[in-house]
């Protein structure tokens, strides 16, 4: 391919980049907010804590993300959000940019086309998650690899510097890293600088491993404790994922049986078992539009994009292509959960933010601005209340057994939150007996998100008005500015509202 095709091929892309961002701009996922507050306080002199003041409890998965939001909101930085979107739209360009460059001819165009037609890409660079910077990441990563394998020169600081951000990004990078690491080392041994570096990595890295375990005192974060653990889930996991990439899984495994390709096909599948095996044998319990499986995703849409350039023969590259291309993009849109996710930026902003908006200009004294909520994101950092996540993800004893209601009970906090799935208030709750918990408050407003999700708001008698006035004033305007009264779980809200009718 030509230089100037190529940078033709590339501006094509990242217009339906561009368009594709644009699409989903309004979404954000409720659990990015639980990164933010630590970094706020991070940024504030705290420390990386839930609650200042409070026991450390590390209540993400993603330090190095947490980490790059912290240092803008010690530079004043107040909306984070739009730090961690265009962060991701940033990342995703430069991943499609690497996807185009590491390919060739029909290639370069199926690696590049199956990444930007698949519809769950653009909801992963808006989430204000590290998802996108993790995907990104893991392709250069290997890519540098193949490099090696090419026997072309790299950086030898590159590669371990990579494998420490992947591992500082999510744990499980790690393992995702190791093979192309291992590639790299293999082929750089001899090299002293290369032994410097790795010898580099596991002295910062195991620095890094026992600083968190000193400071947090445990091995994981909190949510491995919480929302991992569902074996049942495993199978049903690994059948979705590999139904929604089945041909860019397939042509990775075909490099395998490409003459000359094996070795690299071998990095790519490894990579991919890599990166997979621990969601596929963890039963993870929150996988929005395959949020976990796209952490390789890249790394497919590389592997078919090598098949097809290797094929050689322009109408049957076309056809493998095509196939290729045209399945992720049929399965990214109906992907389970869709019309929920299609919305829920908007419906977050008039339920959760406008609820934590609410409390925080409701006036109450320091010691009165306490909270016990399930959705431990946006209401928590909006409002800045000291705040008791009851499901666990941020509370070390729940995540390990303690029972919610006796938390709840015992910090007796102004505001208990409680979800439910239907108009009327529940009986149990995420481990939360709601009836025990709330005894002796006020039910002072049940704001709906969607057509199934109400957030009921109980206070403290004392401090009732104050609250119901400022939290109502809050969800009222709210209401009116997003999507006026729509709550119904379709495609056809999303679709009306971005094209403003």
């Amino acid at each position: 391919m030509s230089k100037g095709a190529r940078s033709g091929l590339l501006l094509g892309l990242a217009v339906l980049f561009a368009f594709g961002t644009w699409l989903a701009w309004s979404f954000v996922i409720d659990d990015a907010f639980i990164t933010f507050r630590y970094s706020r306080h991070l940024a504030e002199g705290f420390g990386p804590v839930w609650n200042v003041g409070g026991d450390a409890v590390e209540g993400f998965t993603n330090f190095a993300w947490m980490l790059w939001h912290g240092l803008f909101a010690s530079f004043g930085a107040e909306n984070l959000v739009t730090v961690a979107k265009v962060t991701s739209v940033v990342l995703g360009g430069a991943t499609l940019v690497l996807l185009v460059r590491a390919t060739d001819g029909v290639g370069a165009v199926v690696a590049g086309l199956a990444f930007v037609l698949f519809l769950p890409t653009y909801f992963h660079v808006n989430s204000g998650l590290e998802t996108v910077a993790f995907a990104g990441v893991l392709l250069r990563l290997v890519i540098v690899a193949l490099h090696v394998i090419d026997e072309e020169r790299v950086f030898d600081w590159e590669p371990p510097l990579l494998l420490l951000l992947l591992a500082m990004l999510r744990p499980e990078g790690l393992l995702a890293g190791l093979p192309a690491l291992a590639v790299w080392f293999w082929y750089s041994r001899r090299i002293p600088t290369a032994r410097w570096g790795l010898g580099a990595l596991l002295v910062v890295g195991a620095g890094y491993f026992l600083w968190r375990w000193i400071y947090y005192g445990q091995l994981l974060p909190n949510t491995f404790y919480v929302k991992f653990g569902d074996l049942a889930a495993s199978s049903e996991w690994a059948g979705r994922t590999a139904l929604a990439l089945a041909p860019l899984l397939v042509l990775t495994l075909a490099l395998l049986v490409v003459k000359g390709l094996w070795f690299k096909g071998a990095l790519l599948s490894l990579t991919v078992v890599a990166t997979y095996a621990p969601y596929a044998v963890s039963g993870l319990t929150m996988d929005y539009l395959h949020r976990f499986a796209y952490h390789a995703f890249p790394v497919l849409c590389l592997g078919a994009g090598i098949v097809v350039a290797a094929i050689g023969h322009r109408l049957a590259s076309a056809a493998v292509g095509a196939v290729a291309v045209g399945w992720v993009a049929v399965t990214g849109a109906i992907a389970q959960g869709l019309p929920t996710i299609a919305n829920y930026g908007v419906d977050l902003q008039r339920a959760h933010v406008a609820i934590g908006q609410g409390l925080a200009e409701a006036g109450l004294p320091e010691e009165a601005r306490t909270l016990a909520v399930s959705d431990a994101g946006a209401i928590p950092y909006y409002s800045d209340w000291r705040s008791i996540d009851y499901i666990g993800l941020n509370d070390e004893a729940i995540a390990h057994g303690a029972d919610p209601t006796t938390v709840v009970g015992k910090a007796r906090p102004t505001v208990v939150i409680v979800t439910s799935y239907r108009p009327d208030i529940p009986g149990e709750m995420y481990g939360l007996d709601v009836r025990a918990a709330t005894a002796g408050y006020q039910l002072v407003a049940r704001i709906q998100m969607r057509e199934d999700y109400w957030q009921n708001v109980f206070v403290l008698p004392q401090w009732a008005p104050q609250v119901s006035t400022a939290v109502t004033a809050s969800t009222d305007a709210a209401r009116l500015t997003y999507d006026q009264g729509r709550y119904e779980l379709t495609v056809d809200r999303w679709l009306d509202r971005v094209s403003g009718r």
